[in-house]
């Protein structure tokens, strides 16, 4: 079992800039991954990184978001910089495990606000 653990969320003007954290405390932890979702709409995926460091993003936020790990700390951040009022969704952090198989967890999420 892993403990997922947001922080990080809150209210900022369209064009500031906020970092999401997320500690996992568990074993075996392979990639980890933000996603978000927005009323009325599916979780998507926003940035993901692997143990080894490769990353990937969603295209409406290649550019203006990065995605970092502590693997010594089982952290993954998310800086995002200038964000729109289309970035407003709750922030979901996903760990991947490896232990005879893959298993996902999921933080309880995080709201992200920006306001026009």
């Amino acid at each position: 079992q892993v403990q997922v653990v947001e922080s990080g969320g809150g209210l900022v003007q369209a064009g500031g800039s906020l970092r999401l954290s997320c500690v996992a405390r568990g074993f075996s932890i392979n990639a980890m991954a933000w996603y978000r979702q927005a009323p009325g709409k599916q979780r998507e995926l926003v940035a993901g990184i692997t143990s080894s460091g490769s990353t990937n993003y969603s295209g409406s936020v290649k550019g203006r978001f990065t995605i970092s790990r502590d693997n010594a700390e089982n952290t993954v951040y998310l800086q995002m910089n200038s964000l729109k009022p289309e970035d407003t969704a709750v922030y979901y952090c996903n760990v991947r495990t490896y232990y005879r198989g893959y298993d996902d967890f999921w933080g309880q999420g995080t709201q992200v606000t920006v306001s026009s």
